[in-house]
């Protein structure tokens, strides 16, 4: 796929750059609680303005329902974008409209644009390709040249990221470079060993990945919520906590594969068990007891790994090579439930290994639990991008850049 750095030697001088970004950041109350992925896309649109292009940006944010939802608005990112450029940023109140085209028609060279959320539109995300097509011709009549740099969403066959660049003259923002640069690493030519660590609620979320790790990694050390579901395969009292028995059988086959491939399984050796979810408005305390993996109460219900289970996965890390997380320990946004979590994230940080964390939840901790974000090797902006990468998956972002 042709690169920023191509289009910023061909010159842009003058032209309209439409930057296809991932702004889809945590609000509560309407102010942004993690401003990740707005810094992440800063170095493509910082270099397009200082070039002299005329910059639209567009991103979704949320499930809104195809139509205009306050509390879905980019106004926040938007205000967050000019806060981190230093710069005045125009934000245009809809997609496609007359808003839309007074905001780019406003803007001279070196100056930025952002449109309203493009799932405002029905046709952004519309699975008839006529109705997504002519979203698209209606976005590209805003631009000159398309920027993909929304990694968070490459995953997604939308119209602003599938369709549109077809359009325009296409090329890939530093992010998105950077980002597939990086999963390179994790499926060919890795450096051993390979630890992988993955958390999180579901296990359905992560089978197709597993799938795929279980031919590439040497140890996968499994926690969070998911977690339950294998110890319940293994035959242990899970108590109340989260279980997918549909998923039972895929696990207790992978438990099988893992053996025959000489892939290390890990599970938690202790849990620390609640009973009840805890709150995570107030953080009143919950008073968390550490019992056996294969002795929890039946009353209770798993919220992390416990203190052993900790110990054990940071000796499986230290001496790693390469190593991908992508999923919380346990439920680490009250401070009693954080601690698994905690020493994974400190655990890539000791470990001499290259080091990537898997976006969503993961990234959200690490910002969350004070770590510096600059100690590791990379920081994903898109989880569930980077998963379906790592399954083997063609994502319908990425083919469009490289089309």
């Amino acid at each position: 796929m042709k690169t920023i750095d191509e289009l910023l030697a061909e010159g842009v001088d003058g032209k309209r750059v439409f930057v296809r970004a991932d702004l889809n950041v945590p609000l509560a109350d309407g102010a942004i609680t993690d401003d990740g992925r707005i810094r992440a896309v800063l170095p493509t649109v910082k270099a397009l303005a200082d070039a002299g292009a005329k910059v639209v940006v567009a991103s979704h944010l949320g499930r809104p329902k195809g139509a205009p939802d306050p509390a879905f608005s980019l106004l926040p990112a938007a205000e967050r974008l000019g806060e981190l450029l230093g710069a005045p940023v125009a934000f245009a109140q809809d997609t496609v409209g007359p808003a839309a085209h007074d905001a780019v028609n406003g803007i001279e060279a070196g100056q930025v644009a952002v449109l309203e959320n493009l799932r405002f539109n029905a046709g952004e995300t519309s699975k008839d390709d006529t109705e997504r097509g002519a979203f698209a011709d209606q976005l590209a009549a805003l631009a000159d040249v398309y920027v993909g740099d929304g990694f968070g969403a490459v995953h997604r066959g939308h119209a602003s990221v599938f369709d549109l660049p077809a359009r325009l003259p296409h090329y890939a923002g530093y992010l998105i470079a950077t980002e597939v640069g990086v999963l390179k690493k994790l499926t060919e030519d890795v450096k051993r060993p390979y630890a992988v660590v993955l958390g999180g609620a579901k296990v359905s979320d992560k089978l197709a990945v597993i799938d795929q790790l279980l031919a590439k990694a040497d140890r996968i050390l499994i926690g969070g919520g998911m977690v339950f579901t294998f110890l319940k395969a293994k035959g242990y009292e899970i108590g109340a906590s989260l279980v997918q028995e549909d998923q039972l059988p895929a696990v207790n086959e992978y438990i099988e594969r893992a053996e025959k491939n000489g892939v290390e399984l890990i599970l938690p050796v202790d849990v620390l068990v609640g009973s009840a979810f805890p709150d995570l408005k107030t953080k009143a305390p919950a008073n968390p007891a550490t019992v056996a993996a294969d002795a929890m109460p039946a009353d209770r219900m798993g919220l992390d790994i416990g203190p052993e289970s900790s110990t054990l996965y940071a000796s499986k890390l230290a001496d790693a090579a390469t190593i991908f997380w992508n999923g919380p320990m346990g439920v680490f946004e009250h401070p009693d439930y954080a601690e698994g979590t905690k020493a994974v994230a400190q655990a890539l940080l000791d470990s001499p290994a290259f080091t990537v964390v898997g976006g969503g939840d993961s990234a959200a901790a690490v910002r969350i639990l004070g770590f510096d974000e600059n100690a590791f090797g990379h920081i994903s902006t898109g989880g569930g991008a980077s998963l379906e990468y790592l399954e083997g998956k063609t994502l319908p972002g990425l083919a469009a850049l490289e089309g």
